[in-house]
């Protein structure tokens, strides 16, 4: 897509902003072109927020609530019922860190797998890059997670005030690089999954059931360390999402098997499932007003 071009017709010179061309490259952001069209995804971010809480009583509380319920819900369900240790923290702190990082990745994969779907009327009369409409997902996610972030740091604090079962380190710096391999992550297994349901629309039930699944795949509800010696134990660590967790633990509580090595498997991951997300993405885009 070039800024400006021009023509001759009848003698008469017609000029454009913008000339819209085949995409030739499939392995291709378009990061420019996104960058012109950035006041269209902070409009889209800004219309995240207001659809889905303007006609709600609590409003954005509900970023608050819904973490609050799981994680007392999983105290009592694991933590008394099935007496699952957590290898030193609170069960409410510990349950709360693992919800908090799930939250955001599980919200924007849903969201983005259906972004063909719930936008295929906006797709079909105007042009602007598809790339928007799930980068917008993945940034207003980051504000709903920078909220029930503050929520955990909270509890986190009271915690860490009132004795010594939690050990923080410098780790915690490593925070904004774990929100950007989840975002990585989930978007493109999002644009993967997106291009798939404009022609099989129940894999967005699917992928619904099978991200519950994948939590339990994903130490959320139990340490990682109580796995140690199990024969399925590298399925967890296949998971590029248990490295992401394992180390926000280790930060903010000291417990968790962090290692250089698992972070490193999770960002190559990450980017490795982000690339083949971009190619069918790009691919699909060209002619999907057709198939949605």
């Amino acid at each position: 897509m070039t800024t400006t071009d021009s023509t001759a017709i009848n003698g008469v010179t017609e000029e454009w902003s913008e000339v819209i061309e085949p995409r030739t490259r499939l392995l291709d952001l378009r990061l420019s072109e996104l960058w012109r069209y950035r006041d269209l995804v902070a409009m889209l971010v800004r219309r995240d927020f207001v659809t889905n809480y303007k006609q709600t009583i609590l409003g954005p509380l509900w970023f608050f609530i819904q973490p609050l319920i799981t994680t007392i819900t999983f105290v009592i369900i694991f933590g008394k019922i099935a007496g699952i240790e957590t290898g030193g923290p609170p069960h409410l702190v510990f349950y709360l860190s693992g919800i908090t990082i799930w939250n955001y990745f599980s919200e924007t994969l849903n969201r983005t797998a259906s972004v063909f779907r719930d936008n295929a009327s906006i797709f079909g009369k105007v042009y602007f890059p598809r790339l928007t409409m799930p980068l917008s997902i993945v940034i207003s996610n980051i504000v709903r997670f920078g909220i029930q972030f503050s929520l955990f740091l909270a509890v986190w604090g009271y915690y860490l005030l009132k004795g010594n079962t939690i050990h923080p380190n410098a780790y915690a710096l490593l925070t904004p690089v774990l929100l950007v391999l989840m975002g990585l992550l989930a978007l493109g297994l999002g644009m993967i999954f997106s291009a798939m349901t404009t022609k099989y629309r129940d894999l967005v039930f699917l992928l619904s059931f099978g991200v519950q699944l994948l939590m339990y795949a994903t130490p959320i509800i139990y340490p990682l360390s109580k796995l140690e010696g199990k024969s399925y134990m590298w399925a967890i660590l296949a998971n590029p999402m248990t490295p992401i967790v394992e180390t926000f633990r280790f930060a903010f509580l000291g417990v968790g098997m962090f290692q250089w090595s698992y972070l490193g498997y999770s960002a190559v991951a990450s980017l490795g499932i982000l690339a083949i997300g971009t190619i069918i993405f790009n691919k699909v885009e060209k002619s999907f007003a057709d198939t949605v």
